[in-house]
């Protein structure tokens, strides 16, 4: 177990990652705008997309293929040249069992 004092490095990240190569809506007020996923995991996702630098949280739907739609919001936590990381704020349970079901049989 690594100590609470010790940053993880990324192939010791506490939530494993799998890949999710299919489109998410992000809802932008009146507006929908599909971006890639990059991979995914129990606490957030990564996106192929670039939100404005202003914008520090983003709404978004899920599509998660054969288990159903999952709505959220995320924080954006890290941005790179070719995307943003983004963390869940506000996972419901349903929605967080929905999430597990999927990414439980696609985990190493």
């Amino acid at each position: 177990m690594t100590p609470s004092n010790t940053p993880l490095r990324p192939q010791e990240r506490y939530h494993p990652r799998v890949d999710a190569n299919w489109m998410v809506k992000v809802h932008l007020g009146e507006r929908t705008v599909l971006v890639k996923a990059r991979d995914l995991s129990m606490a957030g996702l990564f996106l192929h997309g670039h939100p404005p630098d202003t914008t520090q949280q983003l709404s978004l739907t899920l599509p998660l293929p054969g288990i159903g739609d999952i709505t959220a919001t995320c924080n954006v936590v890290r941005r790179a040249a070719h995307g943003v990381a983004l963390e869940f704020a506000d996972l419901d349970w349903d929605h967080f069992l929905l999430l597990a079901r999927y990414l439980h049989p696609r985990l190493p």
